[in-house]
């Protein structure tokens, strides 16, 4: 048995779904905070923080052999649920184009439902392929990054807040490049993911 396989044996109490939880249940303070307070910025500090701390639960499995099947399920669906509620979030409060926020939500709503769907029809766990994680940085920065550098009261920004929103849009611009073409990635782990699925059923109904 692999250091992997023997972390897999310890179900859902790792340190790793114990960091996946704490960014979980953050989430909603989040946006308590930008939707029902003034204190913007530091909703958008709490929302960075948020979007970089997604690594870590990762590298705990790997570095404790924490690995575990609740945490490959529990980790992507927290980065999505993030994703998520960081857009729709800032695109409420108006500092962000809804265009934007749109072609990335419609993203996430298409893997997602393909995801559900595949796994529906007997498909084994697909595996987030590394520039997923490397698109979902780059858009956990973006959203923050426009969220810190809008004013509530339309007055006229900063000079720090208007170079802050074009590094945004450039930073926000390649993340949801390389989003739709990662999802374009998962066209062939996903048929392979579904066909030996099947497989694996069919030889245990033999």
């Amino acid at each position: 048995m692999t250091p992997a396989d023997e972390g897999s044996e310890r179900g859902w109490a790792t340190w790793p779904n114990a960091v996946t939880a704490v960014r979980l249940f953050a989430i909603p303070v989040y946006l308590y905070l930008v939707l029902a307070t003034n204190h913007r910025a530091i909703a958008a500090w709490l929302l960075g923080v948020l979007g970089a701390s997604d690594w870590v639960d990762g590298y705990l499995a790997r570095r404790l052999h924490q690995v575990s099947a609740l945490g490959k399920v529990l980790d992507p669906t927290a980065d999505r649920i993030l994703v998520v509620s960081g857009l729709v979030s800032v695109a409420v409060v108006g500092a962000v184009p809804w265009w934007f926020a749109g072609v990335t939500l419609a993203r996430e709503v298409i893997v997602s439902g393909v995801t559900l769907v595949i796994a529906a029809r007997g498909a084994r766990r697909i595996d987030v392929l590394w520039w997923g994680k490397v698109s979902t940085f780059a858009l956990m920065t973006t959203f923050p990054l426009f969220l810190l550098c809008s004013n509530p009261h339309h007055v006229a920004l900063a000079g720090w807040q208007r170079d802050g929103r074009v590094a945004g849009y450039v930073v926000g611009g390649v993340g949801l490049a390389l989003a739709w073409v990662v999802a374009a990635g998962y066209v062939g782990p996903a048929r392979r993911a579904l066909a030996e699925g099947r497989a694996a059923r069919a030889s245990r109904v033999v």
